[in-house]
Formats: structure tokens, sequence, C-alpha cells
């Protein structure tokens, strides 16, 4: 037995769980479980078991049930690899990935809300399910935090989310009943992370438990207001306390009799199952489907003649005739949106964005400097191999990948000249430019790794 443990917390869960008490504290006898989810905007089914190799340097993968491309490791350092570096897959606990899987996202679900987002990991998911559609807003209210998620948001290559850092309350004025589906992954007092996360033992109290509890139903009150008719409400924690779940689900009903719950509750405990503590329950808003998606908000931020002119010339330049993304911008030019130099395709439904703290509208798609236009990394991860016309593939497994994640120049053939598509197994790292057999390398460097 973990005799770090809070008293109080032992004690409540000897009473909760019963026969099964023992077996629980003896799950903290083990190490916690590792998982990663491979990003389906990147990597088809047909190659899984290739990527979970490269990422982790075993044979070891096992299936995550429920989950398309999730998969359990024991062994390697995937956080290291160059597809991670690539956006290939998003390193996350087999528990949390639940949540997302009682959205019930299909095509009739156009705008979503990921309301407590950061770090991103059911942001992420969500967007795979999504398939660039429609519109993702993905808010987090702690300014540090917000910017992890964008960070891991175009990592993943994500084309139609809104990152915003906003209060709760705020959002709830701005968009009345406007939401299809929305998440409230709720901060909590983290019990069903104790043997993941020993800090989280040290924060434990049954006050924050009781503080927890308040702010979880202040945020599902927000996020009531924002759900269309017909809509879903998906709540989620990584705690066991009673007062934060399942009491949690009775006050909200109580207050809101419009609502149903049409999916679980489920609890999952590490003692019988493999992962961490997790608690969901999905509510339906009665009155039919879903809100039909609305029109875009006019944009009257569109580029100039003359900047429009220098992006078209870079994706003659640079793309193929036949990339999605670069057809979009030449065939839907009121969805460029300029803020000061740089460029953003905004996501096919956008609401207006004044007076909204925003860190990411869209997809970043580049920058004009010097009567040129010089593409965002961004626009690299959005991509595919096939997309550009000039494609230096290295081996995630080689030291060039490596060289070009801490900032220097690879080798190419001398005949290859030009801004180029640098990739790991077939996967966008980022940009370069081909000059006398060598990539100067475009890789940001805030980015950029110890080599």
């Amino acid at each position: 037995m973990d005799t770090r443990l809070p008293i109080e917390f032992t004690d409540r869960m000897g009473v909760q769980l019963g026969e099964s008490y023992d077996d629980f504290i003896r799950s903290y006898e083990q190490p916690a479980y590792r998982a990663l989810r491979l990003n389906r905007q990147k990597v088809l089914p047909v190659d899984d078991a290739l990527m979970c190799r490269i990422a982790t340097g075993s044979d070891t993968c096992e299936a995550v049930g429920g989950v398309d491309g999730a998969y359990r490791y024991t062994e390697g350092s995937p956080g290291k690899s160059p597809l991670h570096a690539a956006g290939a897959y998003y390193i996350q606990e087999p528990s949390a990935m639940y949540p997302v899987t009682l959205l019930d996202i299909d095509e009739d679900v156009h705008k979503v809300l990921d309301l407590c987002a950061a770090p991103g990991g059911k942001t992420t998911q969500i967007a795979d399910k999504m398939r660039g559609r429609g519109l993702l807003v993905a808010n987090e209210v702690i300014p540090s935090r917000a910017k992890i998620l964008s960070g891991n948001i175009e990592r993943m290559g994500i084309e139609n989310a809104l990152v915003i850092n906003e209060d709760p309350e705020v959002l709830s004025e701005r968009f009345p009943l406007y939401f299809d589906r929305i998440l409230v992954d709720a901060p909590c007092s983290g019990e069903g992370m104790f043997r993941k996360n020993p800090e989280a033992v040290d924060q434990w109290s049954p006050d924050n438990v009781k503080m927890c509890a308040k702010r979880q139903d202040f945020l599902l009150d927000c996020a009531v207001s924002m759900l269309s008719v017909g809509g879903r409400i998906v709540y989620s924690t990584c705690t066991f306390s009673p007062e934060e779940d399942e009491e949690c689900v009775d006050r909200f009903l109580m207050r809101h009799p419009e609502f149903t719950v049409c999916a679980g509750p489920k609890k999952l405990y590490p003692h019988d199952f493999r992962g961490e503590g997790q608690f969901m329950v999905a509510f339906a808003r009665a009155g039919g489907s879903p809100v039909p998606a609305v029109s875009p908000v006019p944009n009257s931020q569109v580029p100039g003649r003359a900047e429009y002119t220098l992006l078209c010339e870079f994706l003659a330049e640079t793309l193929r005739k036949d990339c999605a993304i670069a057809n979009t911008i030449r065939n839907e030019k009121d969805r460029l949106a300029g803020f000061g130099d740089s460029l953003y395709l905004l996501p096919e439904i956008c609401p207006d964005l004044k007076g909204i703290k925003v860190l990411r509208a869209g997809l970043k798609i580049g920058t004009y400097k010097r009567g040129r236009f010089e593409p965002d990394h961004a626009l690299s991860h959005a991509l595919k191999k096939d997309d550009a016309k000039i494609v230096i593939d290295l081996d995630p497994q080689g030291k060039e990948a490596l060289q070009y994640l801490s900032g220097m120049t690879v080798s190419c053939d001398a005949s290859v000249k030009g801004i180029c598509l640098v990739c790991a197994a077939g996967i966008p790292l980022g940009w370069g430019k081909a000059v006398g057999g060598i990539v100067k390398n475009h890789y940001p460097k805030g980015l950029r790794i110890l080599s």
C-alpha cells in the first residue's frame, strides 16, 4: 500500500469500493499505463503497426479497445521520435481517450466546443473525428496552457480549430444555443491521476474536492447556455469523488430537467481497467435535431490584391495543382484573414471574433515579408507529402531527421532547388530550401531540439 495516499481519501474509497478496495490499493504498486493515439489525418490504418514500431522501437503495442488508432506501449520513448514532432500521434493516457467517444460526432455535427481544452489530447481527438469540417473551438482559460494547446493543434495539422483564451462565462454570453456538441473535461481534484502524477496527491484535500465540485457545476451551466436544441454535452473528470462525479450528474439534472443522460455514466478504476481513473457521462438536450450549420460571418480582413498575388505565386511555385488546401485558398478567398502581416485560413464556419482572445484563428498559412510570402510552419503540418512539388523525405530512425529537428542542414540531390517540404516517413516535419545539394533549415527556432 502506498502510505502517501491521504487517509481521508483511502477511508472514503474503502466505503466506496467495498470488496474491491484491496485490488484498488494494490494497483498503486503497478506502473501507470502508457498509450499513444495515431493521427488519422496523417496515418492510415494500414500503417498503424509500422508507425507504432518506429515510434516506440518495439513490436509490443496493443490496441486500446473502442478507440480508433489508439495503442498501449510498454517500451520506448515515442516523445523523442521525429514522428511525434511531425504530429503522427498524440501521447495520451488510455482512459482519457474514452470521453470523446461519447460525443457522437457525425456528418450532421458542424460546431463543437472543447470548453477546458488544454493541453489538447481530447481536442485533437475531436478534430480527428471532424476531418477538417465545420468549426472546432478549443478554449483554455489559463494563458500559458492555452499556448501549449495551440502548439499541439499546430503539430497535429488541424485546420478547422479556433484556439481561444476566455472565461467560460464570457463564451456563454457570446455563443447562446450555438454548438452541436460540447465537451466539459472539467478541472477536478485529480484522484484518478495519483498513480501517474504523485504531485496530485500533495494537492488533494476534502476542501479542494468541494471547491472543484462547485466549479464543475458552474462550467456545466455555462455549457448549457451554449448548446443547441437537440445537442449533446459530455462531462468528464479524472477523479473518483462522488461529489464531483455521480452527485454532479444528479445536481445537473435537477437544475436542467430538459436534459437526459444518453450515455454513461461510466467510471474507470485502475484495478479493473488498464489505465488511470476517469469518469464520463453524456447529456442530451430535448428538442429534436441539432440546429443547422450557420453561414460564415462576412470577413472584412481579406488580403488585398498585391498580397493575394504574392500568395498565389507561392502556391504555384511550391504546391501541386491538386493540393486541397491550395485549391481552397484559391476558390474561397473570403476565408482568408489577415492579422497584421500574418495570413490565416479561417474554418469553413467562423463566428465573429471581435472582442475574443484568439490565439489561433484556423490555419496559419504564412507571413508577408519584404515583397514575398513566407509559409508558416503550421501550413507544412496541414499538408500531405504529395501536396508539395519538392519533397525531402528523411528516415525517422536516421540521424538526418534529428539533425533537421535541431536546426541543422540536411543533404539533398544537387539538382533540387527551391522551397521544399521536409518529411519523415512521408509525414511533414517542416519547410526547407534546397540550394547546391543542401537543405537550408526553416524549422522554427522555438521548436528545435538539442542535438
